[in-house]
């Protein structure tokens, strides 16, 4: 591990103006990434801005439409809390799956999604849920889609001295669905596919993880869905399509093809769960 300056602001001003300062400063927040990243010299940072002393971050709150979490709430905060639990059953599903409880007692969601990690369990609920990024800098604050957010392997639509302050996703009256993830172990492994489902009221939402360079919808597979009864054939046939949408790679988790069967095998699986209900 080479070495690199290491800073704690206490405000999200100070954070931005030091993420500026430098050419290649990164954000640490749970560090459960980040450290196996420096250890394994995969990042040569010349600082690190720690954000877990700036507050604010540690919140979660609602308004009328949605819930806001905050970008240091802890995986295991949000999904024990009653606001999340209520509104978001397929986000506290994904949380689960995300490490050992160790981790997730440090790891947290906005971690998770700003790595840009092509499997990162949390990115598929989020996408659709249709969540949006919060993102700070010294010009201001911006939302950003979370559908426009992965740009690419560890790549986001974040720019130069922005802080994530948190991530606000809208209330749903209904949702019916599943979270999917398919692994060697059931426990504390990586996802060679995961896959969110969901029935939001009354619109049909398809996300994949681990099979292609970003986190996806699968929009060809929501559109054929629309206004369709879930018969069997329906449901076969969006299982075919969704093959279509998705681009995966051989490697040591699974083959290409395995991970296609797997896509399949989630749409036919999460239909089913919507029909049954």
């Amino acid at each position: 591990m080479k070495n690199f300056d290491y800073f704690k602001p206490n405000s999200l001003k100070e954070a931005s103006e030091l993420l500026l300062k430098f050419n290649n400063a990164l954000i640490i927040n749970g560090g459960t990434d980040m450290v196996i990243r420096l250890r394994n010299e995969l990042v040569e940072p010349e600082a690190l801005v720690d954000i877990k002393n700036i507050p604010d971050l540690w919140d979660i709150s609602e308004d009328e439409n949605s819930v806001t979490i905050g970008s240091s709430v802890t995986m295991n905060e949000m999904a024990h809390h009653p606001l999340v639990i209520d509104s978001f059953k397929l986000l506290c599903d994904a949380v689960h799956y995300a490490g050992s409880g160790q981790v997730r007692n440090l790891a947290t969601m906005t971690g998770n999604i700003c790595n840009a990690s092509p499997l990162a369990d949390t990115a598929t609920p989020l996408l659709v849920y249709e969540a949006t990024v919060l993102a700070y800098s010294a010009n201001g604050e911006r939302e950003i889609s979370i559908c426009d957010f992965f740009k690419g392997v560890r790549r986001t639509a974040l720019e130069k001295g922005e802080v994530v302050t948190g991530i606000k996703i809208p209330k749903y009256t209904e949702e019916k669905g599943l979270f999917k993830k398919v692994s060697r172990r059931k426990e504390v492994d990586l996802s060679t596919v995961c896959a969110s489902v969901v029935d939001l009221d009354g619109n049909i939402r398809i996300a994949f993880g681990s099979v292609a360079p970003i986190p996806l919808r699968a929009r060809k597979t929501e559109d054929f869905l629309k206004n369709k009864e879930l018969t069997d054939e329906v449901i076969k046939e969006a299982g075919r399509i969704a093959r279509t949408e998705v681009s995966p790679i051989d490697d040591v988790r699974a083959s290409k093809e395995y991970r296609l069967d797997m896509v399949e095998l989630s749409v036919v699986r999460g239909l089913e769960e919507i029909r049954g209900y």
